[in-house]
């Protein structure tokens, strides 16, 4: 462009900034949706339960495998981040029986996959786009439902302790626990069982 030789090129760009979040009563109406809705695939439904409840990017939804899902002592538990997400009654069943009948398993070129939400593709996960579209087909507020969970989570727990169980980095839940007006901003991270 300096040399003449292409014309000026401006990038498009997309707002990071997060959108207002929904309000707590309609996320919980659509996880009771989520939990009551046989009509809705069963993939869809826990992909949306993972973006209400734990506040998860459909990119890392992706990335998740069979082994970050665990049942153990009657208890299921999700690693997200360390320790691994106690996973609550009616959700821990739906992972459970979605588990058992995965798509894309049965095919010659996914026998063995280890992915959460196998995609068409050998050995790949599905894309985070392809979630997308699948959520967004259903209506469903992608971005103001992970906001309104994240916002939720930081109000009840200590940022720090969100951070880590979730995969967030600190300094993004402790910005949005003072964004949500938290009261947890002097909790001292760390051991406190000395």
């Amino acid at each position: 462009m300096r040399s003449k030789q292409m014309p000026a090129v401006t990038v498009p760009h997309r707002s990071t900034s997060n959108p207002a979040p929904i309000a707590q009563h309609q996320r919980l109406a659509l996880l009771r949706q989520l939990a009551d809705h046989d009509d809705v695939p069963l993939q869809d439904r826990v992909a949306a339960v993972l973006v209400l409840l734990y506040a998860q990017p459909l990119t890392r939804i992706a990335r998740l495998g069979t082994d970050d899902v665990r049942h153990e002592d009657g208890e299921v538990l999700i690693r997200l981040g360390d320790p691994p997400s106690p996973v609550p009654a009616p959700f821990a069943g739906m992972l459970l029986d979605y588990l058992g009948q995965r798509p894309n398993t049965m095919t010659a070129t996914n026998p063995d996959a280890r992915w959460l939400f196998p995609g068409r593709r050998a050995g790949q996960p599905m894309t985070p786009s392809t979630l997308e579209l699948r959520l967004r087909h259903l209506g469903f507020p992608i971005q103001r439902g992970r906001t309104a969970a994240i916002r939720h989570l930081v109000l009840q727990a200590p940022a720090s302790v969100i951070a880590r169980m979730l995969g967030y980095n600190d300094d993004t839940t402790a910005r949005l626990a003072e964004e949500a007006g938290g009261t947890w901003r002097h909790y001292a991270p760390g051991d406190h069982s000395r």
